[in-house]
């Protein structure tokens, strides 16, 4: 344990993990706005929108995620010139959060509408019945339901999101990857220690999370 007992190398480890932290949060939140609307699309009486939403998610889920992100950076922004940010490393980052969204949101999708699948025809058919829309009927009657039914596949999401955000550093991004590359490098006598130190954050950050999203979900399941 001593390398980390160097205050600059202790900070710079923290700075990598606070990267990914920001990373997955901005990501989530995004996927999952994204993800709902494309399984609102999947379920649509709109063929244009259900053929959209089924591309979506087959292109996404069959592409690997280093190749979306190397989009991001190499497509995006070094071809195409899209900059959202003056800063380097900032704009790299909201090139991440687009890659890890987008991907995401293709998973988002499915979890969503295998939710929504669980909710007996009958109620929607009544909701159509009483003069309320296709939104309306989603927005108040299926989607409530369908979002209690999907929050261990959501959690299961959110973890593999989490180590999904590391990948960003193949662009460049100041995060854990690069963080324990230097931290071997200038201690090569404590490369075991330095794998099983951020191996052990990332255990101890994700079983719990693994945890909770269970008792989540078992607290709030519908009973049918």
């Amino acid at each position: 344990m001593h390398v980390f007992t160097d205050p600059e190398n202790f900070d710079a480890y923290l700075s990598g993990f606070l990267w990914i932290l920001k990373l997955t949060g901005a990501s989530a939140v995004c996927a999952l706005v994204i993800g709902v609307l494309l399984a609102a699309m999947r379920v649509s009486p709109v063929p244009v929108l259900r053929v959209f939403g089924a591309a979506w998610v087959n292109i996404f889920r069959n592409t690997p995620l280093t190749l979306v992100i190397f989009f991001c950076y190499f497509g995006l922004y070094a071809t195409l010139g899209l900059s959202l940010a003056q800063d380097l490393d900032l704009n790299i980052y909201w090139l991440g959060v687009i890659g890890l969204s987008v991907y995401t949101a293709a998973f988002v999708c499915e979890a969503v509408r295998s939710g929504i699948n669980t909710v007996p025809t009958g109620q929607a058919e009544a909701a159509r019945a009483i003069g309320l829309s296709f939104a309306q009927t989603l927005r108040i009657v299926v989607l409530p339901q369908a979002a209690r039914s999907v929050i261990a596949p959501f959690g299961s999401i959110l973890i593999a999101l989490c180590k999904n955000a590391t990948i960003v550093g193949t662009i460049g991004l100041l995060e854990s990857s690069n963080v324990m590359k230097d931290l071997i490098n200038f201690n090569g006598d404590a490369v075991i220690m330095i794998f099983l130190v951020f191996a052990g954050t990332f255990a101890a950050l994700l079983i719990p999370t693994g945890y909770f999203f269970g008792w989540l979900a078992n607290r709030l399941a519908v009973k049918r």
